[in-house]
């Protein structure tokens, strides 16, 4: 039985978008999709205050959300600077790979907000068009126009700021610490304006759309359907991306049919830039468990998701597997693996893993691959494919690649991607098809092997328990390993170095026992054809590592109450075992010194009666 994988379960962060160039923030209107599948929203039209209901399903009670502050007209979102998470390209933010996001894009609306600055709300104002200060601005300078005739003294009128969205907050007051709350009409706007024209959601939804321009035409609040702006359409795409990464949103999203919004526009688009944003916002709702089996049922998606992996563009690659992985750490993960399974969509996966030069999406890729492990009835349906078309090679030359770029020497570079590939080793080396390949690869032993023999055991501390769970599968499937490694002292020297680095984990302080014990136990039994010289050695590796030793037990015992085994060598009976081994080949050193009358301390500076008190020790502990 191989030992699994003894790293914890990475949680999938939410990545979102950047949003693109400055513009005017359309008014809002009502997503005109149909109505049985629409979240509609109904606001107050009170001046005083109101309440926005949320209408479910046909049939179903509305559901009132906290009452919001609507001063003038509540068709419009207030402008207040939307507090999200920060977007960086690398790891520490919404989304990887992404273009920052410009000083002058204008904000989100919201009702309220929360844990957002003075300077944020200054910010903001700058960069929207139609924020209030311009707007007085604009105002001032049309008044100071003296030939201006009375048609445009009534324009100017019309552009007066509205006196129903907020001014920046003074350095005095004090903002408000409750969530921040999304005006639900402006995410339905924004999905409206991201129908592709002429695709199929866009003609279901002319009917509907040309009733709601009529109507508002009639009361004058009408708005005009945009032509296609492609930096428009990023910088609300944007928007969609870094909102999806809150749960509710995400659900009002789905709700109002951003799934074949997005999927029309897979369909249309060829800018790689706008395939990589449909699919990271897709990625994002992904992230929310409770919204994976809606997208996995969403007719086309699947396929049209696969589809992105024949892209030649990284970051479109990331964010698609970075999509697959939040799925697949889902319920809805068997229909996936399924439109995965052809030979050539798994080999165009190994043969991106294998050349992608872009550390990020190596990264996931390998992240996608651990997920499909973790999934039992997943890895199940997969296995043998991924092994028939080259995982295990793609997996061992991946590592044997990183550790000649890392190796300096006689010192290893840090390295985040040696530390995810030598998991992904890891795991596979705990399935039994992958361990029987691996355990013939001679590369792969070597490798493993020169991780083990570096001097500075400290600078590589990270690898060693993925090293030694590995090495220890790999020696209970290929039983020809251990008459081979047992004659390596420098590698037994580094294992015995290496104990005192993983003692605190349990998994790998078992691993490296089972090590032991196979090794010494080899050693033993060829014991009585050594010659003195090799005795010798191997007793001046034990007395030089028994402090190590004593330390490991006295610390940890022998006996645990969850005690782990590789192939029926538990960690009881391998230290056992490994101690009677040493006393054994301790002994026959012993007789052979006292045979030629040297009691005198060796040419490793060892005497006799340092080998009895380690012989002694070893012996306290015999079952």
């Amino acid at each position: 039985m191989a030992l699994g994988s003894s790293s914890p379960e990475e949680e999938v962060p939410k990545v979102g978008g950047e949003a693109g160039e400055e513009d005017e923030v359309s008014p809002p209107q009502i997503l005109a999709l149909p109505v049985t599948d629409y979240a509609s929203v109904s606001p107050d039209a009170s001046t005083e205050g109101g309440a926005l209901s949320v209408v479910g399903e046909a049939g179903q009670e509305d559901e009132e959300l906290p009452p919001q502050r609507l001063l003038s007209s509540p068709t419009i979102p207030t402008t207040d600077q939307v507090s999200l998470p920060a977007s960086s390209p690398e790891g520490g933010g919404l989304k990887e790979g992404c273009n920052a996001r410009q000083e002058d894009e204008a904000p989100l609306p919201h009702l309220t907000s929360s844990g957002s600055s003075q300077e944020d709300s200054e910010a903001e104002q700058e960069g929207n068009a139609s924020s209030p200060r311009e707007e007085r601005e604009a105002e001032e300078e049309q008044e100071g126009d003296v030939g201006a005739d009375e048609e445009e003294e009534e324009e100017d009128d019309e552009e007066e700021a509205p006196t129903h969205l907020p001014f920046a907050p003074s350095s005095e007051s004090k903002l408000p610490d409750d969530t921040t709350t999304i005006d639900p009409t402006y995410i339905i706007s924004v999905i409206r304006r991201l129908i592709p024209q002429g695709s199929a959601v866009d003609k279901e939804s002319s009917k509907k759309q040309e009733q709601t321009e009529e109507r508002d035409a009639s009361s004058g609040g009408g708005e005009s359907t945009q032509p296609y702006d492609k930096d428009l359409w990023e910088r609300d795409a944007c928007n969609l991306w870094d909102l999806a990464v809150i749960e509710p949103q995400a659900e009002l999203m789905v709700n109002n049919h951003v799934l074949e919004v997005l999927l029309g526009n897979l369909h249309v688009r060829q800018s790689v830039r706008m395939k990589e944003i449909c699919i990271g916002i897709i990625a994002n709702l992904a992230c929310h468990k409770s919204l994976a089996n809606a997208i996995t049922s969403q007719k086309g998606l699947i396929a049209t998701v696969v589809n992105q992996l024949f892209l030649d563009d990284s970051d479109c690659l990331v964010e698609t597997f970075r999509l697959l992985i939040a799925i697949f750490q889902s319920n809805a993960s068997i229909l996936w693996a399924e439109a995965i399974l052809p030979d050539e969509i798994l080999s165009r996966i190994l043969w991106i893993i294998g050349n992608t030069l872009k550390s990020t999406l190596l990264q996931k890729t390998i992240d996608f691959l651990s997920a499909l492990i973790d999934d039992q009835d997943v890895i199940t349906i997969l296995i043998e494919p991924l092994i028939k078309v080259g995982l295990v090679e793609c997996a061992i030359s991946l590592l044997i690649t990183e550790v000649e770029n890392s190796l300096d020497g006689n010192k290893l570079d840090r390295s985040d991607s040696l530390d995810s590939i030598l998991r992904l080793i890891e795991e596979l080396s705990s399935i039994d098809n992958c361990s029987k390949v691996m355990s013939s690869n001679d590369q792969l032993i070597k490798a493993l092997n020169s991780i083990v023999k570096l001097p500075d055991k400290f600078e590589v501390v990270g690898y060693c328990a993925s090293v030694v769970i590995v090495l220890a599968n790999l020696l209970a499937d290929g039983k020809h390993l251990a008459p081979i490694l047992s004659h390596d002292l420098a590698l037994l020297e580094g294992l015995f170095d290496i104990l005192p680095l993983v003692s605190d984990e349990t998994g790998a302080r078992n691993a490296l026992w089972c090590i032991l014990t196979r090794l010494l136990k080899q050693i033993q039994a060829q014991e009585t054809i050594m010659n003195s010289s090799t005795i010798e050695q191997f007793v001046s590796l034990f007395l030089g590592r028994f402090t190590i030793i004593k330390d490991d037990i006295e610390r940890y015992g022998i006996e645990t109450e969850a005690d782990s085994s590789v192939e029926g060598v538990s960690l009881q009976n391998g230290l056992y075992t490994s101690l009677r081994a040493i006393c054994s080949i301790t002994e026959r050193w012993i007789a052979d010194k006292s045979s030629l009358g040297k009691a005198d301390a060796s040419p490793t500076g060892y005497t006799i009666q340092n080998a009895r008190d380690l012989l002694r020790y070893c012996r306290s502990y015999e079952p």
